[in-house]
């Protein structure tokens, strides 16, 4: 019995012990638990935060204000400079013109005579108008380039007595001095066509200028010689650069006759280019030609000796 009770008091100390054990252990595991959960806590170190920027007061920029600028009808064009204030009242675009085909009684264009009319006071000629120009006509010559026929439009010209005026480009009197030369010593006008070729409505009035001015001056010490006739390339002109021109004591010259010439790879048959050109005989008639062309260069005696069948003289062309 006494064995008994032993044992039975064993027992419940170990059922005791063992209680206790697993107690601790499941403590232990929340704890190993929490201490992970703090591991985490503790691993997830919150990033710094980055400084706040400062904060900047507003900087209101006040408005540049911009010089009062000049009226100026030429759009995307400078301003005018003071020196060329005085056409700033002048308009300034392209004057649309051509000579035409409807002619009056005495066969010259009417654009001519209209454009006459209202231009003619800045020194430029659409056909020469007046008493002093009866029976008579002006032969000119454009020069771009050389296409080796002026040589033998000068020898035509020596032989038939007649003067003309070969309008050329600065490249032109650089590249065919030769040439330029002989014009001069056989009694020619040698022109004003520009230093570049461009349009002169389409650049600055500074830009205007050197255009005539670097050419002038060119032929002036390379040649001894002061150009005054000029002759706008494309036949581009607006009021503001004839008025320019005859500042610079230039005459401007259009024409009151031209053709389709000037390319030497569609030259029209010879006998077509002469009906062409005597067809409507004028007084103060203006002959533009290029002497680019072989046709105006294979024609050119037979046209002269035509005109002045009907009783017109070839006139030298003076200002």
């Amino acid at each position: 019995m006494k064995n008994t009770r032993i044992m039975a008091m064993i027992l419940v100390l170990c059922l005791i012990l063992s209680s206790c054990g697993r107690n601790k252990k499941e403590s232990g595991i929340i704890e190993k638990e929490e201490g992970l959960s703090s591991d985490i806590q503790i691993s997830e170190v919150p990033t710094q935060s980055e400084p706040e920027e400062p904060v900047m007061e507003e900087i209101i920029e006040e408005p540049i204000e911009e010089p009062e600028k000049i009226e100026n009808d030429i759009a995307d064009l400078e301003e005018l400079s003071p020196y060329f204030q005085e056409f700033a009242d002048l308009k300034s675009e392209q004057v649309p013109w051509g000579p035409g085909t409807n002619y009056n009684e005495n066969g010259t264009p009417i654009a001519c005579v209209d454009l006459q009319k209202t231009y003619g006071k800045y020194s430029a000629d659409f056909y020469r108008e007046g008493t002093e120009h009866e029976k008579k006509v002006y032969l000119t010559f454009d020069e771009g380039y050389e296409n080796g026929y002026t040589s033998q439009i000068l020898d035509v010209l020596k032989e038939k007595g007649v003067s003309a005026v070969f309008f050329i480009t600065l490249s032109y009197a650089k590249s065919e001095p030769e040439l330029v030369q002989r014009m001069i010593d056989e009694g020619h006008v040698v022109g004003n066509h520009s230093s570049r070729h461009p349009n002169m409505t389409q650049i600055t009035m500074e830009e205007a200028y050197a255009e005539i001015a670097d050419l002038h001056n060119y032929v002036s010490e390379n040649f001894g010689y002061d150009m005054y006739l000029f002759r706008p390339p494309e036949g581009a002109f607006s009021e503001r650069t004839l008025a320019l021109l005859e500042k610079m004591n230039y005459r401007t010259v259009c024409w009151s006759f031209a053709y389709a010439d000037w390319d030497p790879d569609n030259q029209m048959e010879h006998q077509k280019a002469f009906e062409r050109i005597t067809r409507n005989i004028h007084d103060g008639e203006i002959y533009l030609l290029h002497a680019v062309s072989a046709t105006n260069t294979a024609i050119l005696g037979d046209v002269i000796d035509y005109v002045r069948s009907q009783g017109y003289t070839f006139e030298k062309y003076l200002p």
